[in-house]
């Protein structure tokens, strides 16, 4: 991506980022940012591929509340500071403290938190009776199977407090439960509290998930883009890929945005971007999985710009600095994207690559993930490790960008390292 465009100090607007997660899947929004916002980022390392797009940078553990606050003071304290954002979700409850400190826009913290613990958010709703599976918290595995035998197998297993669906799973009978349970016990996010009861037993959903990124401006949901979730590897919920069509007729569903409002409203969010995640019943009606305050991850919102041309990273940092977002579309597209993975566990990594003489023209991106002896596995040991690349894809129809990764999929060679050093037999 290319550097910035020059800033003359002080003549744009200066934001404040906490964290910036990986280059390859959050790198799209600093170089939106930077081209109308001045940023100073905040994070544990020193900058590396985010210095183009940087003015300044502090590191401090950012998992520290004290820490960020005095490092965002004293950047407050050379000159004003428009905003504070994070899309990092060990990260976003700090980001909105900041926030309220320095009095500058953001939602409470408290109901921050209340989306990053996801027993508090059930409780929530449950509260304002709004549409949620069935659930109970609990705190070892003999709690959890009492819990599935009230709500009814087959059941979701779920930690408290973690991302990404990492340490969920269906359980679908008394017998497997111990060993989800477990899972779900050890998969919280670093730096969350010490919780006597961190796993939630859930009423197991069937239909189709999906996701919703969203800006919420005093206390309005202004949703952006919908996003279709495929899953894979059960019992685990790997998410392999994700489709974003800009005309999706939940955007104009009114049944659909009461809920979304009403869920928001219920939880206090009144300014940032959430991702919320809803399964619809063969009548349409959503059910709550979950809300995240923060942008989407998996590149979902970059898709919803590929199909729309809204700018996710450009709309998330006006509302960080209390502006107007700009959500003006300017296309009707399809993007999607899909994660692929080898086949066996413990391959070690030659190369990976892709044919580009293979790809036709509606792939968008391929992506490399995976590094020159790599020891990378597919779920369920290698879940959310075990991608080792992904494509973007956009067209005008959700079938072409299918298609069109299916192709890329079929273009991905893989070329495994054998035990002397050397390269060895490949996979596709």
């Amino acid at each position: 991506m290319k550097p910035p465009h020059e800033h003359p100090a002080g003549t744009s607007p200066l934001l404040v980022l906490i964290s910036t997660g990986p280059q390859k899947y959050r790198e799209y929004l600093l170089a939106s940012i930077s081209t109308r916002y001045r940023i100073h980022l905040v994070n544990t390392t020193e900058p590396s591929w985010e210095s183009p797009y940087l003015v300044g940078s502090t590191v401090v553990p950012t998992t520290d509340l004290e820490h960020v606050s005095a490092a965002a003071a004293a950047v407050a304290a050379r000159e004003p500071v428009h905003g504070v954002l994070s899309w990092d979700e060990a990260r976003v409850h700090q980001a909105a403290a900041v926030a309220a400190g320095l009095g500058l826009p953001t939602t409470d913290a408290d109901a921050v938190w209340r989306c990053r613990d996801k027993h508090q958010t059930r409780a929530a709703l449950a509260a304002a009776d709004l549409p949620q599976p069935g659930f109970a918290l609990v705190g070892g595995a003999a709690e959890a199977l009492a819990a599935a035998d009230r709500i009814g197998y087959p059941v979701v297993v779920k930690p408290r407090a973690a991302a990404a669906s990492y340490g969920v799973s269906l359980v679908r009978s008394a017998e497997a439960m111990t060993a989800c349970f477990d899972f779900a016990a050890e998969a919280t996010v670093p730096h969350m509290p010490d919780y006597d009861q961190a796993v939630l037993v859930e009423e197991y959903l069937d239909g189709p998930e999906v996701s919703v990124d969203s800006v919420i401006v005093d206390g309005k949901v202004r949703p952006l883009f919908v996003g279709h979730k495929r899953t894979g590897f059960p019992p685990y919920f790997e998410e392999t890929g994700h489709t974003v069509s800009h005309d999706d007729p939940l955007l104009a569903d009114p049944e659909f945005l009461d809920v979304l409002q009403d869920v928001h409203t219920a939880l206090g969010f009144t300014t940032g971007w959430t991702h919320t995640e809803l399964k619809l019943s063969p009548s349409g009606a959503a059910k709550v999985i979950e809300v995240n305050a923060r942008l989407g991850g998996d590149l979902i919102p970059y898709l919803g710009r590929l199909a729309s041309g809204i700018d996710p990273g450009l709309v998330a940092a006006a509302v960080a600095c209390g502006r107007e977002p700009d959500l003006t579309a300017d296309r009707n597209l399809v993007g999607a994207v899909r994660f692929l993975y080898v086949e066996h566990d413990d391959t070690v990594i030659d190369r990976v690559e892709f044919d580009a003489s293979a790809l036709p023209p509606q792939i968008d991106r391929t992506v490399v993930l995976a590094a020159p002896g790599d020891v990378v596995s597919p779920p369920p040991r290698g879940l959310l490790t075990g991608r080792v690349a992904l494509a973007t894809a956009v067209a005008p129809t959700a079938a072409e960008c299918e298609t069109a990764l299916d192709a890329a999929a079929a273009a991905l060679r893989i070329v495994e390292r054998a035990a002397d050093g050397r390269a060895g037999g490949g996979a596709s």
